[in-house]
């Protein structure tokens, strides 16, 4: 502290000084993987193992051995039941489209002079270039099928 002596009277003014500057408190520094040590009753201790701010696992040792557990986390848990489903339901709609689908050929039998007789199955259609174009024109229909 400064003294100014007072012409005025036998008084010491104190003269007010600014401020020091303070240092600047330095930013909190990200912690790192591996967190504080923590001691358990006993002779056990956990060291936790962290990654962008988040759990990942945890080294415990206990009874001179040293062992690493992972950490499940709810959106991991999250994600495999929404995978699991999604396969589940991929499954379901192949399974479902491509389920066997009964023959296009009913029964075949053979017949007396060796013709084939096929039930069951209609007529197969006829292709539009197969007519002439009178007989679309007219939509006529063939008595007789060549083959």
């Amino acid at each position: 502290m400064t003294a100014i002596f007072n012409p005025t009277g036998p008084a010491v003014t104190p003269v007010p000084r600014p401020a020091p500057p303070q240092a600047a408190t330095p930013a909190p520094t990200p912690a790192g993987p591996v967190g504080p040590v923590l001691e358990l009753p006993g002779d056990a201790a956990l060291v936790p193992v962290t990654r962008d701010g988040h759990p990942v696992g945890v080294f415990v040792a206990a009874g001179g051995r040293v062992r690493y557990r992972r950490v499940v986390e709810p959106d991991q848990l999250v994600a495999a039941a929404t995978g699991a489903f999604a396969v589940a339901a991929l499954t379901a709609a192949v399974a479902v489209w491509s389920r066997r689908r009964p023959p296009s050929v009913g029964t075949v039998t053979m017949g007396p002079g060796g013709w084939v007789s096929l039930r069951g199955v209609p007529a197969p259609r006829l292709r539009p270039g197969d007519r002439p174009w009178w007989a679309r024109l007219l939509r006529a229909r063939r008595l007789v099928v060549d083959r």
